[in-house]
């Protein structure tokens, strides 16, 4: 009786020991509840004893249980050639499971041991009882039970990759040291002591798996997750999540050039899938090692261009320096890298060796440790980051790229843009054609660089000019100005050429220029960065040009002004006559004079206070800094001073601002075109209106939530110019006034 209880707690029933589910095969699922029973027609066995017998098999049954999960999840059947048929229903594989299966044979082998060893001791007494049995195996009690759930649990809820990790995790924090020993470690000894031990094979097991992704990933770039289990992702994974074809994306990436293939992984070609992160590492360190990784793969896999480009400056700046360490190794294949040569020369072997070093001794570690593994990562992604900021800063030239960005979208050429504004000045007096805007822009666009741009401006082949479409016909203005009342003679004129600048304010605004960004400088100026840029551009050329006009404006009257005077100097009637316009117009002269005062304010803020302050914080920090996460932060923080200190980001403020511009341009052009200038009537409603926007934009500038901001210094070096002499303030309160009497007032005037 004694030898088949002993088989039984094998997993091998019988005629005293039966189990009650027949036929068992590789697809019979895992039971929820215990099949081996004592057989119904024993009937010499005392009911203490049956009893006893009865709670002991069950450790038998678990055992069965436990082998027949390690044997499936360790059956390389699942893996089929590329040829197989597709049709076929194929079992999804993982990793993780084999890994948690071998450290469970490894907890089964302890437990065969231990029925052996209780064999020996009963074949060795003279009168063996059930008691040793049960005194043997008294330490599986509490061993078997947790595991036989726990492989319940992931057979119910087709736990895989990741999520087996969360939950080997959870299972390790538990009261019982035994249990806990064994999810968590692993030592080798024998009886007792290893069934104190044996409790963290099974999670260290998992970490191996995951050791090695890490190390596939962090050091050669390759991500190795056949079965999606890793939490770094490729993007086309997500894309058949969400229904699209395989084929569809293939043909995708099949049309990609090798800098679009590498734009597109670095910005969205791997992701982090929250679901198979353990919660035990912070998605902060799951960034670095995404970063570490996507760096990695840049860093091996540079473009052919950059090659060339990179072979005729061979000779780094002593700035460029190497970090040297040693190294073990993991035991995988290595995916052989394109363009081994210069691969190796933006990552030195040196560097690949430290950072397995210290991959490898996370792996071989018998318990993880969350600090050091956070501190490798840490260690990893600064390694990566540097060698990526050599890469971007000093051997693509990264500051000569944002020299140029300054020079031609923050108009710091302002000769050239000076040029380029007055070549075309008469041809932006019309409305943009649609299908030649672009090319009628062309022209003066390459005048202004032939005059004002040396051949030693490399950059300058990067800058094209285009012009987007805006559309089958151009909107008028956005400011409809009411037209005020006014004889038919001369309002017509005026509200014609109104009419024309409002249309053509509108169609040049949208003139854009496009920057070509070489690998790897993709990695640096995205898109987004990009689009800020021109934001910027469009912003400061029409400042530029408002401010042209009104120079150009004044320039012209004054040259008409003294053309005309030698003429009627002898003629009394018409040098009375242009006397009598002179003063007629000079309100209007004094409206062009605070017009000019405030562009020329605004433009000189933005220019001197504004991106040249910026640009030397900038410059400091690439100075200081020799890591690529930090530098694009950097960069980040300089686009966003530019967007906030410029007011782009305050939608009161820029509609105000624009409306100031193309009140402004109205007004030069109105002055220009008018035949007959005994009607004023026009100029004194922009007059009006611009002293309305202007009044609203000092009072909404001088406002306490801008005060606070981190505008404040910058924008109190603006308000003192605009109020050297107290006459900004002076006119808005008199608006306020206006709009709203202070309350105080009519006690004032009791007294």
């Amino acid at each position: 009786m004694l030898h088949e209880l002993l088989l039984a707690l094998l997993g091998y029933t019988g005629d005293l020991i039966v189990d009650r589910r027949d036929h068992l095969t590789a697809e019979t699922p895992i039971s929820d509840e215990c099949t081996f029973k004592l057989a119904p027609d024993i009937s010499f066995i005392d009911p203490s004893d049956r009893e006893l017998i009865e709670r002991i098999i069950v450790l038998g049954f678990y055992y069965r249980e436990m082998e027949r999960f390690s044997a499936k999840c360790r059956n390389l059947s699942w893996i089929r050639s590329v040829n197989a048929n597709p049709l076929e229903k194929k079992e999804k594989g993982s990793v993780y499971r084999r890994a948690l299966a071998n450290g469970i044979v490894e907890v089964l082998s302890v437990y065969r041991s231990a029925v052996l060893h209780i064999e020996q001791k009963l074949l060795s007494e003279t009168m063996p009882i059930l008691a040793t049995v049960t005194q043997g195996l008294n330490k599986f009690f509490c061993l078997l039970p947790p595991l036989y759930e726990l492989i319940l649990e992931i057979e119910r809820d087709d736990i895989r990759g990741g999520q087996l990790l969360i939950l080997l995790h959870k299972r390790c924090h538990c009261g019982v040291p035994e249990l806990q020993t064994c999810m968590q470690r692993y030592a080798v000894l024998l009886t007792h002591s290893i069934l104190g031990t044996l409790r963290c094979r099974l999670l260290w097991h998992g970490h191996q798996v995951m050791y090695n992704q890490l190390a596939s990933w962090m050091v050669y770039g390759i991500l190795q997750d056949q079965y999606g289990e890793f939490f770094i992702r490729r993007q086309e994974d997500r894309d058949v999540e969400n229904s699209s074809s395989q084929r569809d994306i293939s043909e995708k990436l099949a049309r990609m050039s090798t800098d679009d293939a590498s734009l597109s992984d670095w910005h969205s070609g791997f992701h982090i899938s929250l679901d198979m992160l353990p919660e035990y590492i912070p998605m902060r360190v799951a960034e670095s090692i995404l970063f570490a990784g996507k760096a990695v793969r840049v860093l091996r896999n540079p473009s052919p261009s950059f090659q060339s480009g990179d072979a005729m400056h061979p000779q780094l700046p002593k700035s460029f320096q190497k970090i040297h360490g040693l190294a073990g190794r993991f035991h995988f294949h290595r995916e052989p890298a394109i363009n081994m040569g210069i691969g190796d020369d933006l990552l030195p072997q040196s560097e690949t060796d430290k950072i397995e070093a210290m991959l490898l001794n996370l792996k071989e570690s018998s318990e993880f440790h969350k600090r050091s593994f956070e501190c490798a990562v840490d260690s990893v992604q600064t390694i990566a980051a540097s060698h990526l900021w050599q890469l971007v800063v000093v051997r693509a030239d990264l500051n000569g790229h944002l020299k140029a960005l300054k020079d031609y979208f923050l108009l710091a050429k302002g000769d050239f843009f000076q040029c380029f504004l007055e070549e075309s000045r008469q041809l932006m007096r019309l409305p943009p054609r649609q299908s030649t805007a672009e090319a009628d822009l062309t022209v003066p666009f390459q005048l202004a660089a032939l005059k004002t741009i040396g051949e030693e401006d490399k950059y300058f082949s990067k800058v094209s000019l285009r012009m987007p479409s805006f559309g089958i016909t151009v909107k008028p203005s956005l400011i409809d100005l009411p037209k005020p009342t006014s004889s038919v003679d001369g309002s017509a004129g005026a509200s014609l050429s109104n009419a024309l600048s409002e249309v053509s304010v509108d169609g040049w605004d949208g003139i854009a220029l496009e920057y070509s960004v070489d690998w790897p400088l993709h990695l640096f100026f995205t898109q987004e960065v990009l689009s800020k840029y021109l934001r910027i551009f469009q912003y400061l050329l029409r400042l530029k040009r408002t401010q042209m006009e009104l120079e150009k404006l004044w320039a012209s009257v004054m040259h008409q002004y003294h053309s005309d005077f030698p003429k009627h100097r002898n003629d009394q009637e018409k040098c009375t006559k242009t006397q009598q316009k002179q003063q007629k117009f000079r309100p209007m002269w004094r409206v062009r004079e605070h017009m000019a005062f405030l562009i020329r304010n605004l433009q000189f803020y933005i220019q001197v206070d504004v991106i040249e302050s910026q640009w030397n914080i900038l410059q400091s920090h690439i100075q200081e800094s020799h890591d690529f996460t930090e530098l694009v932060g950097f960069h980040q923080e300089y686009l966003s001073a530019l967007i906030s200190q410029t007011f782009l980001d305050i939608g009161s403020v820029s509609r105000i601002l624009d409306s100031i511009m193309k009140l402004c341009l109205q007004f030069c052009w109105n002055i220009e075109n008018q035949d007959n200038c005994s009607n004023t009537s026009e100029l004194e409603h922009i007059a009006e209106e611009f002293n309305k926007k202007s009044n609203s934009l000092y009072t909404i500038l001088r406002s306490s939530r801008l005060a606070g901001s981190q505008r404040a210094p910058f924008l109190r070096r603006f308000l003192l110019r605009l109020n050297l002499n107290s006459f900004f303030e002076a006119t808005a309160r008199g608006v306020l006034n206006v709009v709203r009497p202070r309350p105080t007032i009519p006690a004032l005037n009791q007294q």
